[in-house]
């Protein structure tokens, strides 16, 4: 397994909860109140400095009124995508 830090998967998944977190109408700090959490953790997740698990994942889907369901499923086919993209 690679590292992921600069990967291709990693740039969408960051630009994926910017728009989410765009669609939703709030900035980074009024996301980081509703998730209760420290005002800098959303922009480091969208900056790719800060690694993300799958229940901060429900969690911000939840926040920003998406469904996670069909968010994960749809960031798991554009990460396939990209990894067939690069022939890995």
């Amino acid at each position: 397994m690679r590292k992921t830090i600069y990967s291709k998967q990693s740039e969408y998944l960051c630009e994926m909860l910017v728009a989410m977190r765009e669609k939703a109408g709030v900035t980074q700090r009024q996301l980081a109140q509703k998730l209760g959490r420290e005002h800098n953790m959303v922009g480091r997740l969208e900056l790719g400095e800060r690694r993300l698990d799958v229940i901060e994942f429900y969690w911000l889907c939840k926040a920003c009124g998406a469904n996670p369901e069909k968010t994960a499923a749809e960031l798991m086919r554009r990460l396939a995508a990209i990894e067939f993209e690069q022939g890995a």
